[in-house]
């Protein structure tokens, strides 16, 4: 069942430099999609560039807020796509990103195809966009992010383990069910996904549609890629700081359609 509408929500904190590519991918996304209304929203978390102008100015509902806190931002986004889709019923899928973060134009498309298969929720993948960071901090990343993808086996049939904010969809009812994002500096995404695994919902890991996210050693988030980039450059501290954002979740698995 198709829903009555979709809400790409996108927290930002600071980030005039690539808001605008953000957006620009999301509206192709959105494209892609018609005629299924989509919404956007920006939480312009405790921004002082022009974050929020210029994505007001691509199209973005911007709700601002000063919780200085990735997973506060996200559900403050999502409290206002919910208010703002209030006439479309209880049909509304959520969809995820960050604002360093460009998505394909399938990717709204691939979603509501595992939605109308009957999941609850989509966990996609990322690749990097390498900007401060070299080839060889991209390098050791993939190795580790790809290590459970079997030699010579294709995008599609990879059951992955990561969960990303930056690429994660949501119907509003499980969404809503399990009490939405908590509020966490970081780890809301995983946070999340534990708890609809717990709950029982439906939840598809796919690399079908991956979306490309800035590789950068200065995040927004305490412990976010950023930190793992660092991480990658001191052997000694390299094994631990993988292991915590492997994030397994023991979640349903799902074979990419």
């Amino acid at each position: 069942m198709t829903p009555g509408a979709i809400a790409v929500v996108i927290p930002a904190h600071d980030e005039e430099r690539r808001i605008h590519a953000c957006l620009r991918s999301v509206r192709a996304a959105a494209a892609f999609v018609a005629p299924v209304p989509v919404v956007i929203v920006v939480a312009a978390d405790a921004c002082t560039d022009a974050t929020a102008t210029l994505a007001a100015q691509g199209g973005a509902s911007v709700v601002p807020t000063w919780r200085r806190s990735v997973g506060a931002a996200r559900a403050v986004g999502v409290d206002h796509a919910l208010t703002l889709l209030a006439d479309s019923g209880p049909d509304v899928w959520l969809a995820m990103t960050d604002a360093d973060t460009t998505v394909p134009p399938p990717w709204l498309a691939h979603q509501l195809l595992w939605e109308r298969r009957g999941y609850d929720a989509v966990l996609g993948t990322i690749r990097l966009a390498s900007t401060a960071v070299g080839a060889l901090h991209v390098a050791r990343h993939d190795a580790d992010y790809f290590r459970t993808r079997r030699p010579g086996g294709t995008e599609s049939g990879w059951e992955h383990p990561h969960v990303h904010g930056a690429n994660l969809g949501v119907s509003a009812s499980a969404y809503l069910g399990v009490g939405g994002f908590a509020p966490l500096p970081t780890g809301e995404d995983h946070d999340l996904a534990v708890r609809l695994a717990s709950a029982g919902h439906r939840i598809a890991r796919t690399d079908r549609h991956p979306v490309r996210t800035a590789a950068r050693l200065r995040g927004r988030a305490p412990g976010g890629l950023a930190g793992l980039l660092r991480a990658l450059r001191d052997p000694v501290a390299r094994g631990g700081d993988l292991a915590r954002h492997r994030g397994t979740v023991g979640l349903d698995s799902a074979r990419t359609p």
